[in-house]
């Protein structure tokens, strides 16, 4: 149903789109994406479900419409006839954007102001982030605090694709290792669908605290530990069968990715399990990456770059990983083996 735009009428769009998240979050905050998901449903009926005005809840079903999110059947001159129904999963997508959880909420809270109106000079290298705006690595508590848990707002997807195939990843697995892991959010939820499974998060030493919150909060907590440690100056902890890497290595230079993923295969014994999931570079994930792109900018210790799907499993190939396989999820998981 989404319509591809001409450049002038993305710009048009681009130009409001401050008056079209007023009407999104109007739409979900009085229940009407409720109502235009399941559709069809008719003006008359919106406009008396909602108690408001047939030909104002009209024009401002005609913005909805221009962005794309609803289609329109009007039948007669009788606008009141006229019947809408919105693309699936509407609703949801909008909680995710403009609700009061929101991820693009919390994106907003850090301080991309400092490069509004200034990107001209940001691009030459004048205006920068300081250290004290965000640093990458985090350098203090409260920085890696912010960091990580602005990280676990957007592990929904992951964490739906890692249950989708849960029954594939866990049995016969004993120890798993979240690389990188953050607060432990994800090993966490890991350790409800593999009632076998210990898992430990590995992280820099100060993200310990952290964990330690969502240890407690968790449902087994006596499963979920956590090592402290820097991937970059140590090798990875041994002893584990099964090792993650979840929206980490976009974050670094290539040869550092790589050099990441050589120490997991170091580090797995034979039969070992890698896991890579991330945003693998598509059109609809480069959007949703576009607070990031945008504030980074000014971080030139940060990387950010997504990468295809292709280059990781083409890297574990290389080195030396066997059955990887690419499964389908809110975004793909990469597995592979090591050999033995």
């Amino acid at each position: 149903m989404t319509p591809t735009f001409s450049p002038r009428a993305l710009m048009s769009l681009l130009f409001n789109g401050s008056k079209a998240v007023d009407v999104v979050t109007t739409a979900l905050r009085i229940g009407l994406l409720d109502a235009l998901e399941p559709g069809p449903v008719s003006l008359r009926e919106l406009a008396e479900r909602f108690e408001v005005q047939p030909l104002r809840l009209y024009k401002f079903l005609d913005c909805l419409e221009s962005l794309g999110f609803v289609e329109r059947n009007e039948p007669s001159d009788d606008i009141t006839e006229t019947t809408y129904r919105a693309d699936p999963g509407l609703r949801a997508a909008a909680a995710a954007a403009v609700g009061p959880d929101a991820i693009e909420r919390d994106r907003d809270t850090y301080p991309w102001q400092r490069l509004h109106g200034r990107l001209e000079e940001s691009l030459r290298g004048d205006v920068s982030m300081t250290d004290d705006d965000f640093s990458w690595p985090p350098k203090t508590d409260e920085q890696t605090e912010a960091f990580e848990r602005s990280m676990s707002l957007g592990l929904g997807p992951v964490i739906e694709t890692f249950d989708q195939h849960a029954h594939r990843l866990w049995p016969g697995r004993r120890r798993f290792l979240d690389v990188g892991g953050g607060a432990g959010t994800l090993a966490a939820h890991v350790l409800d669908n593999a009632p076998d499974l210990l898992a430990d998060v590995y992280n820099l030493p100060t993200v310990a605290p952290l964990v330690e919150e969502t240890r407690k909060r968790c449902g087994h907590p006596e499963r979920l530990g956590f090592v402290g440690g820097d991937f970059f100056t140590e090798p990875l902890p041994a002893g584990y069968d099964a090792l993650a890497f979840v929206r980490v290595l976009h974050d670094w230079p290539t040869p550092d990715s790589r050099r990441l993923i050589e120490k997991a295969y170091e580090a797995l014994p034979p039969g070992g399990l890698l896991l890579i999931c991330e945003e693998f570079r598509t059109p609809d994930r480069l959007a949703m990456q576009f607070f990031w792109s945008y504030f980074l900018i000014g971080v030139d210790s940060s990387v950010s770059r997504l990468r295809e799907v292709s280059f990781y499993t083409g890297v574990l190939a290389e080195i030396g990983f066997t059955n990887i396989e690419v499964l389908p999820g809110s975004w793909e998981l990469v597995v592979a083996h090591k050999p033995g």
